[in-house]
Formats: C-alpha cells, structure tokens, sequence
C-alpha cells in the first residue's frame, strides 16, 4: 500500500529525530585540552572520532615534519655544518655547532637565502630580511600581522607611561597626540610575571604608537619593556642599538600573544560553536555540511599542540623563555576573559571599531589598514555567500522561529558555555548570517592572518622576532652588541623548525585554499541551486582578488599599503579556508 505524503513525512521526521538523538546521546561535553578553554568531545561517538582525526592529522604532519629536517640540514649547514638534526617521538631535535656562523644580524638571512625549498619555499616576505631597521616595518606589523592587541586610547583613558621627549618624535606632546586621537598602546604587561626558563628572557612590553600629524604614517613612539630590574624606556632618539632591541623585545611578546590567542581565539570558540551544533543539528539539517566543511580536522589541533608543542621539554620549553605550561594558563586568561573567547564581541567589525581602529568618532582614519583591507574584501564575499544560503532556505523568519533544531543549537549555547554567543530564541536571517560568517572569517581570515603561512613568513623571521633571548635584558641603556642577547645558531634553526612546521607551501593554488572555501562536491550536492550559484560567485571573486594581491608591489618610496614589506598572508589562493595547524 502506497504510504501518504502526510506519513511519510512523519516518517521521515521521526527517523531524523531518533538519529539526532542517538548523535546527541555519543557526542558529549569532555574536559578541555590544551588549556582549560572550551569542552573537547567525548562520549560514544565523539571521543572515537576526535581521535581518528587527530591520528590522521598526525600522520601529515609526519610527513611535513620530514621535509622540515630535511631542509633544516641545508640551511644549518650554510651556517655551521650540522652535527645531526633528528626526529623524535614529539618532536624534531637539533644539535649544531655553535662555531662561527651568526656573527652580526644580518648573517640571520643565511639561514633563508635558498633554503627551506621543501618547507617554506618563498622563506620571510620580501623586505622582512633587508628591512628590519624601519621602523614602518614594526609598526604597520601592527595592522598587518597582528592587528588583535593594538588599541586607539580612548579621551579620559590613563596613559601607563610618560614619553618626556615625544614632542621631538612626533611634533606633538604625548598628551596632545592622546587628546587628539592620535595615540595607541600595544600593552603586554601581562606577560611580566610568567615564569621563565634558566638561561632564557624575556619582557613584558608596553608600547605608544601615533598617527604623525603631518605626514599621516603610523610610525612607533616609545617601548617600555618592563624588563626585570628595569624601568626604562626606549624611543626613536634612543642610539640605534637600544631602539632596535627593544623593537625586538616588543615582537618578542607579540608573538607569544598572537600564538596563544589564536589557539584560544580562533581552535576553541570554532571547536565549541561546532561540538553544539553536532548536538543539536541532525545530518539532514542544511547548517551541518557547511560546518563540516569549514571545520575539517577540527579536534586535532589541540591535540598536536600537547603532542608536539606544549609538553614538558617539548619545542617550547626549548625555545622560548615561557614553559609550555605557561602557554596553556596564558591561552585560559586570552579565552575566559572574552579578548579570545568571545562570539559576538568578535565579530570582524565591531572587535576592530571597540579598539578604535575603524570608524572612530575620535581621531583621525589610519591612512593604511592592510589586515583590514584584504580581511574586509573576504569577509564581504563569505557574508554574501552566507546570505544567499540562509534566505534560500529561510524565505521568512518565521520560517527562523519554526526550525527547531536551528533554536535548540542557539539555546545550547549554554550548557556549552560559548561565551557571549547570541540568545534563544533567534528571530533574524541577519542574526543567523552573522553566526555563520564569524565562524568562517575564525577559521580562515583569521587563523591565516597570526598562525600558518604567517610564522615563517613575517611574525617570527630572524633577526627581528626572536622567540627569546640568551642574556639578562639591559637595566641601562647604551647595548653595544645586540648579538650577545640573540639565539644562537642551534636554536635560531630550531626556531625556524618549528615555524616551517606549521606552513604549508603544498597548498597553495591547491583546493585547499580560500578560494574553494565552498567548492565541495558533496556539500554542493545536498544545496539548492541559489547556494550553488553563490558558491561560484564566491569562488570567482577570491580568484579576482588573488590577482590583485599577487600583482602588489612598493611604490617610489619602497613602501607597499604603507609597509617596507610585501604582506600577503590573506591571498586567497595561498591562505586556508579551514584551521590547518
């Protein structure tokens, strides 16, 4: 007998519901890892597959482990000669000579120039090597490679530190730059009471940064590194030797910051925002090929970053003054605070204008915004693709009201403890767009921007970013030889190691990348043809802009958007569309 429609349907919803129970019943809520950020799946279904990824991801990185050795006996013996470079169970071992090699600063490019072809083939961004003096170079880092703690201070603000002669850099008091918009602060004083490891340093930099009122450039005005013992501050008209270190100590903290608020900021709150929706949202349900598809291999990054990073006598034990253990208790603060673990308050716009960096009502526009500008042409096309998928399936927002299972993910928020995620119930196709949007700018534009491509290519490059130093940081000014303070050959290759380990040179112009965001066959599939459609469209514009930041260059003055420097991280067909590493 031939079933009705009517029955069928009930049928059909009641099986659907049966499964979804069943998913609910084996993916479950387990203790963090990495740190004590968001839930880690366990249960029947989620404890098995959170490992088979992690198994799976292992076994590539295996192998990007091997090239990495391999190129590292090249570039350590165009220094040194190596003794012997080894993979172990966790990790890659070095052991190099520490005659002769790294003599002055600029010997650090021996270790780039024609080496690492296997692993990082295009080594640091053209003018990271010859350029390391100009000081464009380390303040639009700020609005390039690591635009997540630079903040406009706000009229009323306090300032943390006094510039005497800031009228001499800038043209203006330091209270007058504050009083007119002009003034910022990068503070990482919350890295002055993280334990360190014997024989390594490190600082805990606050630092003013300013909108030069004639000439418009975004230029540094003081450091002040909060080095033990010290209460120094630094600026341009310090001897060149000072400035340059405390530019180095500056990066030093930046790049800690940036490591450990991308695993909190961009793994955990995706990871979390993803384990609710396995157990809300039933396979049938169109949001789940989606978040497949931008969350492939989630569950494995925390896992290599305890494997292969974070253990004791691990990589970072190694390489940087702060233990491994300290990168946890460090990435908890970044995420329970909200600065990495908030939704909402994170959303790409509104993080930028609550730090004063676009639309301020106070002070003048930054003339140059390179993260902001090829993050907003991405981001624009990830909404745009979002709408057309959300108003195809949601004709109305009745419609919103109605799905239940899209009201039972918003409401597990919750138990999930997302942290300020939006409320039940949802009422807008707008809301809902937003929703998607962020998590695929986290795990794209985002992660790309601070981990990835970036490390090797910019954010940790010797001699400007070292991880950590090897001598006492000055208590008075007047250094005479940077190179006392500066990783030697062993761990300046081992910093490199690590670094390379993350890059992924083989994906490039591949389908891995943000380009092919959506371009999945099977997700296509199970779309209708609005969602498809947009997928192409997606997919040409990224192509278009590729071209245009590939076309890049410097200008008469050997600037490029402002930068003594080529930044590239967000080339579409160069940057993940999912976490990577």
């Amino acid at each position: 007998m031939q079933r009705s429609s009517a029955n069928l349907l009930k049928i059909n919803t009641e099986t659907r519901a049966s499964a979804l129970a069943e998913k609910r019943a084996g993916w479950t809520y387990g203790p963090s890892i990495a740190g004590n950020t968001a839930f880690y799946p366990a249960g029947s279904l989620g404890e098995p597959a959170a490992k088979a990824v992690a198994d799976q991801l292992a076994v590539f990185q295996d192998q990007i482990a091997k090239n990495v050795i391999a190129d590292s006996q090249v570039a350590g013996a165009a220094i040194v000669g190596v003794r012997s470079i080894s993979k172990h169970a966790r990790g890659v071992r070095t052991n190099i000579s520490q005659a002769g090699g790294l003599k002055t600063l600029d010997d650090y490019s021996k270790l780039y120039t024609g080496q690492w072809k296997g692993s990082a083939p295009k080594g640091p961004y053209p003018g990271i090597l010859t350029n390391y003096t100009n000081d464009l170079m380390f303040s639009m880092a700020q609005l390039s490679e690591n635009p997540y703690r630079i903040l406009r201070l706000e009229k009323g603000a306090s300032l943390p530190f006094p510039v005497d002669n800031a009228k001499d850099i800038s043209g203006q008091t330091l209270e007058s730059l504050h009083a007119s918009g002009r003034l910022f602060l990068a503070d990482f004083l919350d890295q002055k009471y993280q334990p360190k490891s014997a024989g390594k340093y490190g600082a805990a930099c606050q630092a003013y940064f300013f909108i030069h009122p004639k000439s418009g450039d975004f230029l540094p005005l003081a450091i002040k590194p909060n080095a033990e013992g010290s209460e120094l501050i630094y600026t341009p008209k310090d001897d060149a030797n000072d400035w340059l270190l405390a530019k180095m100590m500056f990066n030093q903290n930046n790049f800690w910051y940036g490591q450990w608020y991308h695993l909190g900021g961009t793994h955990a709150v995706s990871e979390i925002v993803y384990l609710s929706a396995i157990r809300t949202l039933s396979e049938e349900h169109p949001i789940m090929p989606i978040l497949h598809r931008l969350m492939k291999d989630a569950w494995a990054f925390r896992v290599m970053a305890i494997e292969r990073l974070t253990f004791s006598g691990g990589p970072i034990d190694q390489l940087f003054p702060w233990a491994g253990s300290i990168a946890g208790n460090y990435t908890d603060t970044l995420y329970h605070s909200g600065e990495a673990g908030a939704f909402r308050s994170n959303y790409f716009a509104r993080n930028l204008e609550k730090r004063g960096l676009i639309n301020s009502a106070f002070g003048p526009k930054l003339k140059h915004f390179p993260f902001y500008e090829d993050a907003a042409t991405i981001h624009a096309e990830i909404r745009n693709f979002m709408a057309a998928f959300v108003h195809s399936y949601y004709r109305t927002a009745d419609m919103i009201a109605r799905d239940a299972e899209l009201q039972s993910w918003i409401a597990e928020a919750v138990p999930a403890q997302i942290i300020d995620f939006p409320s039940a119930p949802l009422k807008s196709a707008d809301a809902l767009i937003d929703i998607l949007t962020h998590i695929a700018h986290l795990v794209s534009v985002a992660h790309g921007t601070l981990n990835t491509n970036a490390p090797v290519a910019s954010s940790g490059s010797l001699p400007f970013h070292p991880v950590a130093f090897y001598s006492p940081l000055p208590t008075e000014k007047g250094v005479t030889d940077i190179m006392k303070f500066m990783p030697k050959e062993q761990a300046s290759v081992g910093q490199i190691i690590l670094l390379a380990a993350f890059n992924r040179p083989a994906f490039v112009d591949s389908n891995m990348t943000i380009t092919h965001m959506f371009d999945d066959g099977e997700m296509l599939a199970r779309m209708n043809k609005e969602t498809r459609l947009a997928q192409a469209v997606f997919q040409t514009r990224m192509q278009g802009f590729s071209k245009v930041v590939r076309g890049r260059g410097f200008d008469a003055r050997g600037l490029s958007r402002g930068m003594p420097y080529l930044w590239t991280a967000l080339d579409p067909n160069t940057a993940s569309y999912w976490l990577t590493i």
